[in-house]
């Protein structure tokens, strides 16, 4: 058992070291005590790699502190979370201090821009679309498009019925001819 006094009354017993919470251990980086959880939980790097599908080469980064590795701090937060979830540690303290020690290197410090494009207004658009429950926005606009239609469709059919609808009709089609340009009938 090991024990760590926090005050000369108080003793807080712990059966495993990576049991104490971030800020209890030794005062390293977070590789070290991820190493240090491990060795304390007397497993190697090949167990956690099958357990947590992680390569080993990426394990022994993580632990060595090589994030340089990696090619976004997006897959630096997931393995360690994994990792540190594997090895029963605190994993919000843990990626806490993964935070503070990335913002110190200059290459993880900000979150990568996906494109160095400007956004425009179809991208402004796209995104406010995007926010939409479209499970209930399409059934209402749905709704809303057959009401559109039936009174329109009635405004249609209401002109329809009381309009005149020879109105439009000019005089007679036929009009008989007043000359004498006419063929003869024929005898028989």
């Amino acid at each position: 058992m090991t024990e760590v006094e926090s005050h000369p009354s108080d003793l807080l017993v712990v059966s495993r070291p990576y049991d104490l919470p971030v800020s209890a251990r030794s005062m390293g980086t977070l590789g070290d005590k991820l190493r240090d959880a491990r060795e304390g939980s007397n497993r190697t790097i090949k167990d956690l790699s099958e357990q947590t599908k992680i390569r080993t080469d990426h394990l022994e980064a993580l632990e060595d502190g090589h994030y340089e590795v990696f090619s976004a701090p997006v897959y630096i937060r997931g393995f360690v979370r994994s990792y540190a979830g594997a090895l029963k540690m605190n994993v919000a303290e843990v990626l806490a201090e993964l935070d503070q020690e990335l913002g110190q290197t200059e290459r993880f410090k900000e979150h990568p821009r996906l494109t160095d494009e400007k956004k425009g207004v179809l991208d402004f658009i796209m995104l406010q679309l995007s926010k939409i429950n479209w499970t209930v926005a399409l059934p209402l606009l749905l709704l809303a498009l057959i009401l559109l239609v039936a009174v329109f469709g009635y405004r249609i059919y209401t002109h329809s019925r009381t309009s005149d609808p020879l109105k439009d009709l000019g005089p007679g089609i036929y009009q008989p001819s007043t000359g004498g340009d006419t063929l003869p009938v024929p005898a028989q």
